[in-house]
């Protein structure tokens, strides 16, 4: 026999999927954007949206709510479209939905676990160090950062690169907050700028590169654009910038074995994974998976001849008498690549998956479609792809261009290229805006602040005006 309150929660859910509480196409996907269960899919969406805005406060990662909302959503979707004996139509956008996820997912997790490879053998490390020990004064510190995080993002991802470059402003400014907080919105600024310019810069170039919209080598279009982007606040930012030597410690870092390597092996699976794109017109992630194989193979040959190769340093070490060498050889561990991959940015991965699923279950119910409607058929698809990068600051730029891409407006290569530009750069405006700035504030917790960053959101905005002013200019033939 049924509870009382399982009566009552039938009752509820009856309300919402009553046949009278929306309206439906004879043989098209029904619209339920004016039905309860419409309004009800759409308040769990915000609600799991605002508590991801409130990671940093509330210390709640942000995969948590989206996979909570992506399975209420769907729910709902299932017993309204059981009800309307329409479930093949929710069974197959469910499959959509998850096959774009899946080609994402592989994707990101072997650039992940390359990344987590390179980390793991010190390049990074020894990248720090580097700029550590050369002596710059703090000027020449930050424009160095910021420099090397635009060329460094459009392979290692914005994300990466930032929290890199991060830690050097950490161990040079010490102390000195103000010179921490500018510097880390320089990053911000800079990671993001160049992630714009290349499919593997940023998830939302990724998203549009594997949907087709965007060749690999029409990417570069957005450079000049992107500079434009990053150098204009920069400029302005370096003159608050003081020019004393930040007192530093030199470290010396000596890289793993096979470090150098494991770079050429990424470089030669980005080609592979352009390669079976471009020839074949395969999803970029064959080649990824294949890259992967590269790895992994080199991991076999570095665990097999790890005895030998300990075998001679140990040899060398005790003919020049050096204790140091002989003690770091007994930290030698060897290279796994299963454990990189559980290094991977899971959170990440799983906030993507929520995403993906409650975007495209809101598509389903009809939303999207108004959406499109109304950006890209009344308004100028140039100024609704202006306001996409406004929205990327105040929302992730994830599902942002996820629904973009759902929509499937009808655009020209020049208002595909802006959107790109805009939804990666858009995010800089706010630290909140990109993965890049929410991961700073907490690396840098206390020091690089959401309030730290909106005081310089008017250069920031003037940056992102002339980026698009720029690539109207110069790729206005695309247009």
């Amino acid at each position: 026999m049924k509870s009382y309150s399982s009566i009552l929660f039938l009752a509820f859910l009856s309300l919402f999927f009553s046949p009278l509480s929306f309206a439906a196409t004879s043989h098209s996907t029904p619209d339920l954007t004016q039905s309860g269960v419409g309004y009800l899919a759409l308040f769990i969406f915000a609600i799991a949206y605002c508590l991801v805005m409130g990671e940093e406060v509330l210390k709640l990662r942000k995969s948590k709510p989206v996979l909570l909302a992506a399975g209420l959503i769907w729910i709902l979707i299932g017993f309204t479209f059981l009800r309307l004996g329409e479930i093949d139509i929710a069974k197959s956008a469910l499959d959509h939905n998850l096959l774009e996820y899946s080609e994402l997912l592989l994707f990101l997790l072997v650039a992940m676990t390359y990344i987590s490879a390179m980390e793991e053998r010190r390049l990074f490390d020894s990248l720090q160090s580097w700029m550590v020990s050369k002596g710059f004064n703090l000027r020449s510190l930050f424009w160095l950062t910021g420099i090397l995080s635009f060329f460094i993002s459009p392979i290692a991802d914005n994300l990466t690169t930032a929290l890199l470059m991060c830690a050097v402003v950490m161990k040079v400014g010490g102390t000195n907050y103000k010179f921490i907080n500018i510097a880390c919105v320089n990053i911000v600024i800079a990671a993001n700028a160049g992630g714009a310019f290349s499919p593997f810069g940023d998830i939302t170039t990724l998203m549009v590169w594997q949907a087709g919209h965007v060749n690999f080598e029409q990417f570069l279009t957005l450079f000049v654009p992107s500079v434009v982007n990053y150098i204009i606040p920069a400029v302005i930012m370096s003159l608050f910038v003081p020019t004393t030597q930040p007192d530093t410690v030199h470290e010396h870092v000596e890289l793993k074995r096979g470090a150098r390597r494991i770079v050429c092996l990424f470089i030669l699976t980005i080609a592979t994974a352009v390669a079976f794109h471009g020839l074949f017109h395969f999803p970029p992630v064959i080649g990824m998976m294949m890259g992967l194989a590269y790895l992994q193979f080199f991991g076999f040959f570095l665990r097999k001849t790890l005895p030998s190769s300990l075998a001679k340093k140990r040899a060398l070490a005790e003919a020049r008498h050096d204790e140091a060498a002989l003690q770091r050889l007994g930290s030698v561990v060897p290279f796994d690549v299963f454990r990189r991959v559980s290094h991977a940015e899971w959170d990440t991965l799983l906030f993507f998956y929520g995403v993906v699923m409650c975007v495209g279950g809101l598509s389903l119910l009809g939303y999207l479609g108004l959406v499109s409607e109304i950006m890209y058929t009344q308004w100028d698809p140039i100024w609704a792809n202006v306001m996409v990068g406004v929205l990327s600051a105040i929302v992730d730029n994830i599902p942002v261009m996820f629904a973009i891409l759902t929509m499937q407006p009808e655009l020209s290569m020049g208002n595909w290229l802006l959107v790109t530009l805009t939804a990666g750069v858009g995010g800089s405006l706010l630290s909140i805006g990109s993965a890049a700035g929410v991961a700073l504030m907490g690396a840098a917790h206390g020091k690089y602040t959401f309030f730290g960053h909106l005081k310089w959101m008017p250069v920031i905005a003037l940056g992102y005006a002339a980026s698009i002013v720029t690539h109207l200019w110069i790729n206005g033939h695309l247009f």
